[in-house]
């Protein structure tokens, strides 16, 4: 299933700011020794380090990408080392250039949606032979029947959609479409750094091969720059792992953390937990307790719009970050947050009578059912008060209120050291 509104701008903007600075690079003119000679080793060193990278990480689909974006380098640079230092090409130029043409999208585009299913080395054994069939295949008839090659991929098979602007072959065009279409289904299909990078990346492979004989160093430059897009992909990913609860889509404990040691002098914590919620998963099951945090972080998120942030703590509590704002002026916030969770009617998941689209799961919910249910929170929440010398001191003041928000009955907003005041339910507590 297609998940377009997963898409994020943030999933493409480290592989934007790569590509973009290749570009600036590229057409740069008069480079400095120092710069010439950089952009002879750069592509090396990043396979090195990034596939370095990639390989501690055990990542074999970002390894094999960075492995034929080099061989097609390394190819290819010698062509054009060549046409440098002699002014004229070798004669097996065009064949070579065209072959390149043809697998470099066609290797990209197999190799970025060959997903990991089996065992690690299986998978690297497998993708390295696929790698090595073709690359055999594609030097034996280079070597072979180098003008049989070369007319046959050189050759217009249709004239009607053949552009005087077209610098490459027309089948290397109509690789290179396959490969985007493969590749943007499959960033729709499952929205992720990687995906992004791997869009970005093809992209800028795309623009680099006209430019091979017409811009010095363009090779360098792209080829290193798609490399370093896949790095930064597998850092990128490797940081929301570890930062960015994969359930709920809310930072996770250590981004919390890290978040506590930033604040400043004025700030407020406060501490949420769903109520019953064991209960509710023997009730229901875990399929749809998952359900029931998802809602939960989902309208937590939104506490944003009152200056805060949500993250969660665990199970099922989250914690909720107020920087630089009084107790006064978070209370109405958290008030209707809770209000808003305890009022929404959770539609039960059933497969065989799953809504078709929005409208009809809105409709689902707006009508009063059998198959719904509603959960509600209680919110502890407390300020940096001068007894409390750290973030941590107030994040357990915070905790102890939300367990006197249990003891008040639930579904109810308690701050430490005020009256207790008991909210009054919206909806039937499970």
């Amino acid at each position: 299933m297609l998940r377009p509104s997963a898409a994020r701008l943030s999933h493409f903007l480290p592989a934007g700011i790569l590509f973009l600075g290749g570009l600036a690079a590229a057409y740069v003119k008069d480079l400095s020794v120092f710069f010439t000679s950089l952009f002879n080793v750069l592509p090396t060193l990043v396979l090195l380090l990034g596939g370095a990278y990639c390989a501690v990480y055990r990542r074999q689909r970002e390894l094999a990408l960075m492995v034929t974006v080099y061989i097609a380098y390394y190819l290819l640079d010698t062509q054009t080392d060549f046409y440098r230092d002699n002014g004229v090409v070798r004669e097996d130029a065009a064949v070579v250039f065209h072959l390149m043409c043809l697998l470099l999208p066609l290797m990209f585009g197999l190799y970025a949606a060959w997903e990991e299913r089996t065992h690690l080395f299986q998978d690297l054994v497998a993708r390295l032979a696929v790698l090595l069939l073709v690359a055999g295949v594609a030097l034996g008839l280079e070597q072979s029947y180098p003008v049989e090659v070369q007319n046959w991929l050189a050759d217009i098979r249709w004239p009607l959609l053949h552009g005087s602007w077209m610098s490459l072959i027309q089948l290397s065009y109509v690789m290179f479409l396959i490969a985007f279409g493969v590749l943007t289904w499959q960033y729709l299909n499952k929205p992720r750094p990687l995906h992004a990078a791997q869009l970005v990346g093809l992209l800028g492979l795309f623009w680099a091969l006209p430019k091979t004989f017409i811009l010095p160093f363009t090779l360098n430059i792209m080829c290193s720059q798609v490399m370093l897009m896949i790095a930064a992909a597998v850092a990128q990913e490797a940081y929301q792992m570890a930062f960015r609860d994969e359930l709920t889509g809310l930072p996770g404990r250590r981004a919390l953390n890290e978040r506590l040691q930033r604040l400043g002098r004025n700030y407020v914590l406060a501490m949420s937990d769903v109520d019953h919620f064991k209960k509710f998963n023997d009730t229901h099951g875990h399929d749809v307790g998952d359900q029931v945090l998802r809602l939960v972080a989902s309208k937590l998120s939104k506490i944003s719009q009152g200056g805060g942030k949500a993250y969660r703590y665990g199970g099922e509590e989250f914690a909720i970050v107020f920087s630089g704002k009084t107790l006064e002026e978070c209370m109405p916030h958290l008030e209707m947050v809770r209000e808003t969770i305890a009022n929404y009617q959770i539609q039960l998941r059933n497969p065989d009578n799953r809504p078709e689209d929005d409208q009809q799961g809105r409709l689902r919910r707006g009508s009063a059912q059998a198959g719904s249910v509603s959960v509600t929170i209680s919110i502890g929440v407390a300020d940096r008060q001068p007894e409390q010398r750290t973030a941590d001191e107030v994040l357990k003041v915070a905790d102890q209120a939300l367990y006197a928000a249990k003891g008040a009955g639930r579904n109810c907003v308690v701050a430490h050291g005020q009256p207790q005041k008991r909210s009054m339910r919206t909806a039937d507590a499970i």
